[in-house]
């Protein structure tokens, strides 16, 4: 398959990286020891973009329907698995070949609709896949909400992968991460550890239910389940911190923040990096520099933690969902909402190129940067 990768007019007249090249062959395997990022969008793509160049490489064509297009990487970085079909399907994609390896159905059991908000990942040693499903019986007369389940797959199954283990979980359960030492670790009300033989839920972090003096309970929103060169699982809150116990809203200050699990050692980290001022839909720090944290939304913008104050911001010609970096730590990579990948400058924040994707829009995808 040989396709060719037109830039955007006005892209072209200002960016540099912006070129016309040829597509590789969706048998082309990719390169040891080179940087690439993966990505998704409508109707149904995954896109392996070649980061030396800052071009396309190839696309895959994936089965059934878009949504949300999350991506998890294997440890080998030879497979990525998809959420996709609604929210109802995890599949698994050689990238060598785009051949499809894998494929589970959250939906188990007769009569029920199960659905898995973004809550899925690979086990640290490529073994397992674990996802949480949240089934509804599907009656006659009637829809009965079920409790939701733990399921763990063997990643080795074929394309008709059954649950080997199963086990209750929480409501409200989305990203997950697996720890070097198998443990994994999920984000729900609060952040869980896991143990993925038994089942058995843990708080690590408390996050609804966190007892931080002279604070209000903590509001996350994140969905863009990340792995990345620093090896740690993170997403963002936000928080109120009052002045005194009288908790008067109209004198607090307004906080953005982080919670972080080292997924070598497990250490936590709950901590403030700035004031909100704005929305970000997704965040990461820097590989090079962690005391330096980005988030991205409508404004692509950088902090300084440790005196928690905004650095810089870059004005975007439009909303980004997902913020990437490579793995020097020298340039952002932004997804999600439309076709292009913006490239972003880390020291200066100015936007040195644009990627333009065949296809529609990434919306929510989970875009993945690694070295194969």
């Amino acid at each position: 398959m040989r396709n060719i990768k037109a830039c955007g007019l006005a892209a072209f007249a200002v960016l540099s990286s912006c070129s016309v090249s040829v597509l590789a062959d969706e048998n082309t395997a990719l390169q040891v020891g080179h940087e690439y990022m993966v990505t998704t969008n409508y109707p149904n793509n995954l896109h392996v973009i070649d980061l030396a160049t800052d071009t396309l490489f190839k696309t895959c064509k994936m089965p059934d329907a878009f949504g949300p297009g999350s991506v998890q990487l294997s440890p080998d970085r030879k497979t990525a698995y998809v959420l996709n079909n609604h929210y109802a399907d995890v599949y698994g994609v050689e990238l060598d070949n785009c051949k499809q390896v894998f494929h589970a159905s959250i939906t188990q059991k007769p009569g029920e609709k199960a659905k898995s908000m973004f809550a899925f990942t690979v086990s640290h040693d490529g073994k397992e896949l674990y996802t949480v499903a949240n089934p509804t019986l599907m009656m006659n007369d009637r829809y009965e909400v079920q409790q939701p389940r733990l399921d763990v797959y063997k990643t080795d199954a074929g394309i008709d992968a059954k649950p080997v283990r199963s086990f209750p979980a929480p409501r409200q359960l989305t990203i997950m991460q697996s720890g070097d030492d198998g443990t994994l670790y999920v984000a729900g009300a609060d952040v869980y550890k896991v143990n993925v033989q038994t089942g058995q839920f843990d708080v690590l972090i408390p996050s609804r239910h966190w007892k931080r003096a002279n604070y209000s309970a903590p509001d996350v929103l994140y969905v863009w389940n990340q792995q990345t060169y620093r090896h740690d699982f993170s997403l963002l809150y936000t928080a109120a911190k009052f002045k005194d116990k009288k908790q008067d809203p109209a004198t607090a200050e307004y906080l953005y923040g982080l919670f972080s699990v080292d997924l070598k050692t497990g250490k936590t980290e709950t901590t403030d990096f700035g004031p909100l001022t704005e929305i970000y839909f997704s965040g990461m720090r820097s590989p090079k520099d962690p005391n330096l944290m980005f988030g991205v939304l409508n404004r692509l913008a950088k902090y300084d933690i440790k005196q928690k104050k905004m650095l810089q911001a870059a004005t975007l010609d439009h909303s980004y969902y997902c913020i990437s970096f490579n793995k020097d730590g020298s340039k952002i990579y932004l997804a999600g909402t439309f076709n292009d990948v913006a490239i972003f400058d880390a020291d200066s924040l100015k936007q040195t190129g644009s990627i333009k994707l065949p296809g529609g829009d990434m919306a929510i995808t989970t875009a993945q940067i690694f070295v194969r």
